[in-house]
């Protein structure tokens, strides 16, 4: 019974390193900067959205292209498309860009 218990425990444990070690290879640097995204819907139909990076001070450049990746990635999840109308985006001026709390955030539409 003991032997039966450590080998669960063991191959359990195995199991979440290999979990991890997969999540860690989805990960992809911008600018040389792992960035946190995130991209919320905005109203029921989903094709408006936000979304939101940090930290953006690590690199604006960086977040401004992961910002670009998550939105696309969310387009293509929602809608099927992969195209983005961006009300608030990556390709504003630096003075435009909305940053709260080390927080880039951009604001689109994924077009048909």
């Amino acid at each position: 019974m003991r032997s039966t218990l450590l080998v669960v425990t063991v191959l359990l444990a195995a199991l979440m390193l290999t979990a991890c070690e997969q999540r860690k290879a989805d990960k992809i640097a911008f600018d040389g900067v792992y960035f946190r995204s995130t991209a919320n819907k905005l109203d029921k139909k989903r094709y408006r959205f936000e979304v939101s990076v940090a930290p953006a001070s690590s690199s604006i450049a960086g977040a401004r292209e992961a910002g670009r990746y998550e939105a696309t990635r969310f387009c293509i999840e929602n809608q099927g498309t992969s195209r983005v109308d961006w009300q608030d985006g990556p390709d504003a001026p630096d003075e435009a860009l909305i940053i709260n709390n080390d927080r880039l955030v951009m604001r689109g539409t994924c077009a048909p």
